[in-house]
């Protein structure tokens, strides 16, 4: 792979890691159109390692505090302060669940779903239909206005369950497939099930942390194995994918809060209509 290559790779994964149009999706868009035809582990890995990079420093704060809640609890010493925290934690253990089952039992056809740009084209008009539907489905900022009236927000009233944690969980599973957006499926998802927007999209990327690890802990495993080497177009393509990761992640955190997030679906619709008519040219 040359240096060129890896960069712009590292800016389509940065870009739609995070913006609702499925960065596997483009990966596999971008792979094709450089002519190649084998996925490249190694890099593929590294960049998913830089966006979730990107993850980890907007969300520090969030992991920190649930963090150590978890370990408060552990130690028995837990304050009523730690409640959302904790709630945060199980449902992100019980959604993960699903994600890690459904991943394993679709990665024996990863040779399938990895190479084909026809259903790269159907996944992506799921995945744009989807985001126009969640219009319909906005809610208010729940919470805010309690804090601005300086009342405490109450953990049990965030919306967050372990049902709707499972159906979130069992969406982002599904998401493994290219084409479909992990993050614009699940904050979908969350919005479906009745969590407000804001809500939906914090929950949908502190869920893909241990989804994104867990699937680098397998692939490095592969690495391992085959003897995968990093190449410099590696090393550029990881850190554009860190920095554009980071500054897609924060727009698309601000157009959820404005309410914008269904606007990327023509985007998804134009893009799988030109994968799929670059079947018949």
């Amino acid at each position: 792979m040359e240096i060129y290559q890896g960069i712009v790779l590292g800016i389509l994964q940065g870009l739609t890691e995070f913006l609702p149009v499925s960065s596997s999706g483009h990966l596999v868009l971008g792979q094709l159109y450089f002519g190649m035809t084998e996925a490249n582990l190694v890099f593929d890995v590294s960049v998913h390692m830089g966006t979730l990079a990107a993850v980890l420093v907007v969300y520090f704060r969030d992991i920190t505090g649930i963090l150590g809640s978890l370990f408060r609890f552990g130690a028995r010493n837990t304050t009523e302060s730690d409640g959302e925290n904790l709630t945060i934690a199980w449902c992100i253990i019980v959604g993960s669940v699903p994600t890690a089952l459904i991943g394993f039992g679709l990665k024996q056809f990863e040779h399938i779903l990895f190479t084909s740009s026809f259903l790269v084209g159907c996944m992506l008009l799921l995945t744009g239909t989807l985001l126009w539907i969640s219009r319909r489905f906005y809610k208010g900022e729940a919470g805010a206005a309690g804090k601005e009236n300086g009342n405490k927000e109450n953990p049990a009233a965030n919306g967050l369950t372990f049902s709707r944690a499972v159906i979130i969980g069992l969406v982002q599973g599904c998401a493994v497939i290219p084409g479909i957006s992990r993050s614009g499926s699940t904050i979908a998802a969350g919005m479906f099930c009745g969590l407000d927007r804001t809500r939906a999209a914090k929950f949908s990327f502190l869920l893909s942390i241990p989804a994104i690890c867990g699937a680098q802990i397998i692939s490095v495993k592969d690495v391992l194995e085959t003897g995968g080497l990093i190449d410099p177009a590696t090393i550029y393509g990881t850190i554009v994918s860190f920095i554009v990761g980071l500054v897609a992640l924060k727009l698309l955190l601000k157009l959820v809060h404005r309410g914008k997030f269904h606007l990327f679906a023509p985007y998804c619709w134009l893009a799988g209509i030109l994968a799929l008519l670059s079947n018949f040219v």
